[in-house]
């Protein structure tokens, strides 16, 4: 490592009232031009505005806000190829959930960074090379991005030396404590230099994260960009009201819905793994291009999964909360709760999978009727105003899709398209031998759009509201008493004890209680 006291000072300019980028080193406004940015979201132009350099960053905002080139602009102050003489280890570390996330957060980190010499960033993750990531950690990487299990499999086996860590990020702090990763960040952080910056990244800071936060965190500056509960403009909220067992009826009646416009990529959420493997098949079955997306598959599945959900080879995505959070896909046009989100932190990274990036996007919740009251209120939490309708039926479907058609046909004939010599000596040829009315129709049932399958009947549902009743909850068990075990005292005959079971035919001993 050569020794060199300068510090390598990067022009800035003021930062404009646009929001553009003028606000930020030169160099990085050349990488984030190439890529196509214009301007700053509000999270990165907040970060650009508070200029402390000395002081924790708890920054939180909606999901695709742009949270990850914030940290980035967070740290590029103090990323320098030649801020450290004889460094043998990171000088920042970046902590992601997933290996999906860790591997989005290293793509990120890389493209805005790759103006500025000497600043590599590697990613380091389960499921992948051990050997390959040892290599790579033996150039002494100035920013490392990693899962926290695989990071300290490699501190133990003294791969990585994180003595040199001054910068740590915590991003999707939330997810990481609910996966139990609280042992090993504990680890982690505690393993550090005493004077390193604990920066924490999350759209939403639940109670459990705000404590583990000021445990690790000193004069913590909060930067938002979005605040704190604030439902996302670009997004539609939609519940509807289904009967349990009619769920799959009415996912396959609003994707053939979605179908007859166009349709866009969809991201399904279920609870559990096994769950996303049974749905993608019945989804494949009725003739929709789907696949599933959960932990139980290997590194270079999810990734395949990955690359043909981005290429629109895959229409439709069944995925865990778990595996999503790493789901790099800017265009997903629908999310849906086929199973419901339990809180409203899971709804707001759920819904943050769609519109991104200043596009439109909806979310769907899939609503049985004994769950309408919680689901209003956990709405209610997350201050989110949702529009309660039906499911569509095979009448409105098909209806749908005449207008599309006809829509197409009035487009093309107002745009006065040109048509083929020889296609209008055919047409012409055609109106000689048959109907005109009766052969625009035939035509016109041609154009329709090809259906994967029929619509299925649902049973439509009304909103009750505030009145909705609350469900019932499970009665407790706790057991009976004593004397209604055995029966009441000094009483014998009848039809025996209370609660004292008939003993079998052929004798057998008698039992007592619910069994």
């Amino acid at each position: 490592m050569v020794a060199c006291s300068a510090r390598v000072a990067y022009p800035r300019a003021r930062m404009p009232e646009d929001g553009s980028l003028l606000g930020i080193a030169s160099d990085l406004q050349e990488s984030m031009t190439r890529r196509g940015f214009s301007a700053l979201t509000a999270v990165q132009r907040s970060v650009v505005e508070n200029k402390e350099e000395d002081r924790d960053l708890r920054i939180s905002s909606q999901t695709g806000s742009g949270k990850t080139v914030a940290v980035g602009l967070a740290l590029e102050r103090h990323l320098h190829s030649n801020e450290q003489t004889g460094r043998t280890g990171p000088y920042a570390l970046v902590l992601a959930p997933t290996r999906e996330l860790a591997a989005q957060v290293r793509g990120e980190l890389g493209s805005l960074f790759e103006a500025r010499p000497g600043i590599d960033v590697v990613v380091i993750t389960g499921g992948t090379d051990p050997v390959r990531e040892r290599r790579a950690l033996a150039k002494h990487p100035m920013l490392v991005v990693a899962t926290p299990g695989r990071l300290l499999d490699h501190v133990r086996s003294g791969a990585i030396e994180l003595s040199g860590v001054r910068h740590v990020v915590l991003d999707e702090a939330d997810q990481m404590l609910d996966l139990g990763f609280r042992e090993e960040l504990d680890s982690i952080l505690e393993g550090l230099h005493p004077e390193r910056r604990v920066h924490m990244v999350s759209a939403t800071f639940a109670r459990g994260v705000l404590r583990f936060a000021d445990r690790y965190q000193h004069n913590a500056l909060h930067i938002e960009g979005t605040r704190l509960g604030d439902a996302n403009a670009d997004i539609e909220h939609v519940a509807h009201l289904v009967l349990p067992h009619e769920r799959h009826g009415a996912l396959i009646n609003l994707l053939l819905s979605d179908h007859v416009r166009g349709g866009g990529s969809w991201l399904v959420f279920v609870r559990r793994r096994m769950d996303t493997a049974e749905l993608a098949e019945l989804l494949a079955e009725d003739g929709f291009s789907a696949m599933p997306f959960s932990g139980e598959l290997s590194q270079a599945q999810r990734e395949r999964t990955l690359a043909a959900f981005r290429r629109g080879l895959i229409r439709v995505l069944v995925a865990t909360d778990v595996a999503a959070r790493g789901i790099d896909v800017q265009d997903i046009s629908t999310v849906v709760h086929y199973d419901l989100p339990t809180d409203p932190e899971s709804f707001t990274h759920r819904s943050g999978r769609t519109g991104r990036a200043g596009q439109k996007g909806r979310s769907l919740l899939l609503v049985p009727p004994s769950a309408e009251r919680p689901v209003r209120r956990l709405l209610g939490r997350a201050r989110i105003d949702a529009e309660w309708t039906g499911i569509p039926d095979a009448k409105r479907i098909e209806k749908s899709a005449l207008k599309a058609t006809r829509r197409v046909l009035h487009a093309r004939l107002d745009a006065g398209e040109e048509v083929a010599a020889k296609q209008l000596t055919y047409a012409e040829s055609l109106l000689e031998k048959h109907d005109p009315a009766t052969l625009v129709a035939v035509l016109l049932e041609m154009a329709r759009t090809e259906m994967p399958r029929e619509a299925v009947t649902v049973r439509p549902l009304e909103p009750r509201g505030e009145s909705a009743p609350e469900p019932r909850a499970r009665p407790r068990f706790r057991g009976r008493p004593r004397w209604a075990r055995q029966g009441p005292p000094g009483r014998s005959g009848g039809g025996g004890p209370v609660g004292r079971r008939r003993p079998r035919s052929g004798g057998g001993r008698v039992r007592s209680g619910p069994g």
